[in-house]
Parts: C-alpha cells; structure tokens; sequence
C-alpha cells in the first residue's frame, strides 16, 4: 500500500500546484510566490500540525522537528533538483559562449559592483546580527546570491528575455553562479571541516577544475554536441539532450559543484547547435512542470513556526539589503549603457533570493554543534527560510508592478541624471 499512498501523494501535489497557478492566473500575479506558499501550507508544518495528511507522507513530532523522509519526499527533493538544472539550462541556451565572451568586460564590471556592494553589507550584517566571523560569512553568501532560478523564470513569464535589460540581468547572474561555485567550496570545508584550510583549498580546487573542464567542452565540443542530437525523432532528441544535461548535473554535484552552474554550462554548449529551437519548444512544458515542483519545495522545507523568533532579524536584512541589490543592479544597468528605466529594471530583478541561499542554510545546519554553535546554525537556517521567503515574494512582485514603479522612480533618476550631467 505503501506505493500506492505515496502516488496519491505526489498526485496531491500536481493538484495544489495546480490550483495555486489557476489562483494567480486569475488575479494576473506571479505564479512563483503562490507554489512557495502552497507548499509551505500544504507540507508537515502547517497541515502536519492539524492532524491531516501532508504532502510529503509525515507529521511534525511534539517538540517540532519533521519526521523522517520517505519516498515521496524524496521523488519532491528530486523533482526540485531537477528544476533547478532545467531552468539553469534555459539560461545557458539564452547566453551562449561566444555572447559570454563578447561581454566579459560589462559582466566582470557590473558583477564586480554587485558583489563588492552586496556581499559587503552582508558580512557587515552577519557580524552585528551573529557577531560570529563564520556566521557572518553565512549570511553574507544567503543575502548576496539572487535566484538565477527565479528571475530565469520571471523573465521568460514577464517576456523581458529579449529585452534590453536581460543583458545584465543574466550576465551579472553568471558572474554570481560562478562565483558561488568557489564560495560553496569554502564554506562548505570551513563549516563541515572545522575550519580545515587544507580540505577548503582541495574543494576549492575541483570546483575550478570542474567549471574549466565545462569551458573547454562548451568551447571545443560544438561538434560532438551538434552529432549528439542528430535524429528525426523528437522523442530520441529530448531523451539524448536529457541524458547529457542530468548526467553532467549530477557529476557536478557529486564533486561537491553545483549542479545549477554545471547545467548553465550544459545550455551554452547546446546554445551554439542548430537544435536550439527544437530544445526550447520540446523541453520547455518540462522545465515549467519541474519549476514548480521546485518552487513548491521551498514552501515544503519552510517551518514559519521558526520565524518568530528571527522575525526581527528577516526585517533588518530585508530593509538593508533591498536597496543595495536595487543600487547594484541599477550601476549594473548602466555599466551596460543602459537608460535608466533599464536600469532600474535590472535593480528590481536582481532583488529575487533563493536556491542557493537555502543551500547555504543547509550546509549552516549541518555544520551545527561544531564549526557553529547549534543555536547560530539554527537562527541562520530559520532566518535564510524567511529572508529567501520574502524576497522571493518582494523580487517577483518588483518585477510584475516594473512599469508602476518606473513611472516613479525615472522621472526622479532623469532629473538627477540631466542634474549631474550639467554640472559637469
């Protein structure tokens, strides 16, 4: 029977997601805030908690921990993983090598800019709030990465993909990935090691060796990628293109990579085959499907019970770090050449957090009771949960009310702009 409950199961999921996308069709709002707070309504801690089924098959015990994972849970996790891997590989079909390259100078300016300013004021918050060099160094990684995931998808949804704005939207998101590929590196060995500087600068290592090893494979495999989707048959193509993106994604997370940067790699390499098309119109109802399941895995993983007590906390790091990531993304925006509406697209786009700040919220988790002390670890875990809540919810909703905002904010930001310009 045990089969059986846990098809209903994942049924039951399908359905709610369901009925959370036809809710925010119908209201015409983002679909992303919806599946997070549909799953964290549908998962053990809220209906757990009322002596109903949740979705993944458990209860919460008295003293609020989630009972163990089972079948269902796990086909969720990796439904999850896999819409992650999908959405980064639109990315990568979007910004091919020779699009990268040609960029480089922007990218490099423009997320430079972002991670002085962000990742700053986040160790700078982390200290005061945790007062704690490694927690700080925590948070500083939760606040500064935004959610390639997200804002792929708000872009695709909004169609701003091929507008001018995407341009440092995701160039300043590959600099970002990259970037966290080297930092999950490092704390990682720093938090699980116990500071081990030996084990940080081995992960350090393979990481870099495995995103070069991608580069060389986008730069000099067009061929055999071009060869590998070779077939009359739409149903052999999605099954050839599957096998090498999940195998590639797999590889790199089994080496301690992120898989998100591994199938961004994955998209660029295919981004220079004739099969672009063919993959987006084929693979596009399945990355939209795992999306979700994805989406609604963050509300699953999301105990509220947890955010009164880091209530306070989630506001400061709210009311800090928004405008620093509307103040980055809008010199990203410029560095691009960029007008100001553009600009300030860029600014309210970058906002989105997610994925990966939930990542390193597990490794503060696991990390508890040696490296961190367990009450930090789990203020951290609580606090990434409810940040990456909010901003979740606040970044989509930016970029859905964008033309209200501009009407706004341009008139004010041409005014400063023309001022500046006379002075000079």
């Amino acid at each position: 029977m045990a089969a059986e409950t846990h098809l209903v199961d994942v049924g039951a999921l399908f359905a709610v997601a369901a009925i959370a996308g036809l809710l925010a069709s119908r209201i015409d709002q983002s679909v992303i805030p919806f599946y997070i707070i549909a799953g964290m309504l549908s998962g053990p801690y809220v209906l757990g908690t009322l002596d109903l089924p949740a979705l993944l098959g458990t209860g919460v015990l008295p003293h609020g921990e989630a009972l163990a994972l089972d079948g269902q849970s796990e086909f969720i996790h990796l439904g999850a993983e896999l819409g992650i891997v999908f959405l980064l590989f639109f990315l990568g079909l979007e910004f091919n090598l020779e699009r990268l390259l040609a960029s480089r100078h922007d990218i490099g300016r423009a997320g430079s800019v972002d991670l002085v300013i962000n990742f700053g004021a986040g160790l700078l918050l982390g200290f005061v709030l945790f007062e704690s060099l490694l927690a700080a160094l925590l948070v500083a990684g939760i606040v500064y990465i935004s959610s390639s995931a997200i804002i792929t998808k708000s872009l695709i949804d909004l169609g701003w993909i091929a507008n001018d704005e995407a341009n440092p939207l995701l160039g300043t998101l590959v600099y970002e990935d990259l970037f966290i590929a080297i930092y999950l590196a490092v704390v990682s060995a720093l938090v699980l090691g116990g500071g081990d500087v030996g084990e940080a600068l081995g992960s350090i290592g393979i990481a870099i060796g495995f995103i070069l090893a991608l580069l060389i494979l986008v730069q000099f495999g067009t061929a055999w990628f071009q060869r590998s989707l070779e077939t009359d048959s739409n149903e052999f193509l999605v099954l050839r293109a599957l096998g090498i993106l999940v195998l590639i994604a797999g590889a790199a997370l089994a080496l301690g990579v992120s898989e998100a940067v591994a199938a961004f790699f994955v998209g660029m390499a295919f981004s220079a085959t004739d099969h672009v098309h063919d993959l987006e119109q084929l693979l596009e109802p399945v990355r939209d499907v795992f999306a979700a399941i994805f989406f609604f895995w963050i509300g699953l993983e999301t105990n509220p019970q947890l955010f009164a007590g880091v209530a306070g906390l989630i506001a400061v790091a709210v009311i800090v770090t928004t405008p620093t990531k509307l103040l980055s993304g809008y010199l990203g925006g410029r560095i691009y050449d960029l007008d100001e509406r553009r600009s300030l697209r860029v600014g309210l786009g970058m906002t989105t957090r997610g994925e990966f700040s939930l990542i390193i919220a597990s490794i503060a988790v696991a990390g508890a009771g040696g490296a961190l002390s367990d009450s930090i670890a789990t203020d951290i875990y609580a606090f990434a949960v409810g940040y990456v809540l909010v901003m979740s919810i606040l970044g989509t909703t930016f970029m859905q009310y964008a033309d209200r905002i501009e009407a706004v904010l341009v008139p004010r930001l041409e005014a400063r702009s023309g001022a500046v310009s006379s002075s000079d």
